[in-house]
């Protein structure tokens, strides 16, 4: 009987060879940064330990204790999910910030720059003035968001918790990293966990070419659905701090978004308790979120 095994290897090298064709290679182009790349142009890719971006982190928050910022607004509604988002143009923000969780936030409307809100939040209570309905609401920051127009249910926390990026809190929290990479990105997902159910509460993106935080995540709990998605470019240097210029904030459930672009930015400057001051307009509505009716 002719021994057969011995066309296997031919039948092999037919095959590989048909694969090696040029008229069967494709090549896809990797890109970083929306730029293509190529041996020579590829940037090397930056190592970090979990405990390194943590560190990270905390290093820009700790550099921040107050500023004063202008940005341009952009505020939207709607969401991925509903499948349309409509953007209102040239809203413009004055934007006041001390630590521990003092914020406020003065939008003002195009043209005419009138006053479109006033808020402000302890960190723990919010008061938000809307002269266009006559209203003044007050409420605890974590108050249900209950208005069927979306942008009146968003809070200045909503601002802060997104503009600063909160540092690893080693009595409740964990922290594990991800490597991802793509043909377009390379980043580094640093995840913070709960520790009492080891639940991941939010994610940080750091982007591998320089380390730099492009995105940050947070869950609802204990739902585990996205609460927000920020989006973080344009990194500058103000007063020997870095912070990002550029900041799109979603809430995809709560179906509303905003976009600051930093206009000017005065970092680290004192601020008085007076200018977080924000009374109750004379002749407004009151309206407590989260009170009984």
């Amino acid at each position: 009987m002719p021994a057969t095994h011995r066309h296997v290897p031919v039948a092999l090298a037919l095959i590989l060879g048909l694969f090696s064709s040029s008229c069967l290679v494709s090549r896809r182009v990797i890109h970083r940064r929306g730029k293509p790349i190529t041996r020579a142009t590829a940037p090397k890719l930056l190592t970090a330990s979990a405990d390194e971006l943590s560190q990270r982190l905390s290093d820009l928050y700790n550099a921040i204790t107050s500023f004063q910022a202008k940005a341009d607004l952009t505020p939207s509604i709607g969401s991925v999910y509903t499948g349309q988002i409509t953007e209102i143009k040239d809203v413009g923000a004055n934007v006041l910030f001390r630590k521990p969780a003092m914020i406020r936030i003065l939008g003002r409307y195009p043209v005419v720059k009138g006053t479109a809100f006033d808020m402000v939040s302890d960190g723990s209570t919010f008061k938000a003035s809307l002269p266009s309905k006559n209203l003044f609401e007050t409420g605890s920051d974590d108050a249900p968001r209950t208005s069927k127009t979306r942008l009146e249910n968003l809070r200045p926390q909503d601002f802060l918790s997104s503009m600063l990026i909160m540092p690893l809190d080693p009595a409740t929290e964990a922290i594990s990293l991800n490597d991802f990479i793509d043909e377009d990105n390379a980043y580094y997902l640093l995840n913070f966990v709960r520790k009492s159910d080891s639940k991941v509460m939010r994610t940080v993106w750091f982007d591998r070419i320089d380390l730099s935080i492009d995105r940050q995540m947070v869950w609802y709990q204990p739902s585990g659905e996205l609460a927000t998605d920020t989006r973080y470019s344009k990194w500058t240097e103000y007063n020997e701090v870095m912070f990002p210029a550029h900041i799109d904030i979603n809430r995809p459930k709560d179906e509303y978004g905003v976009v600051l672009d930093l206009t000017e930015m005065k970092m680290n400057v004192a601020l008085r308790d007076e200018q977080f001051s924000l009374p109750q307009p004379e002749g407004s509505q009151l309206r407590e979120i989260g009170a009984t009716p």
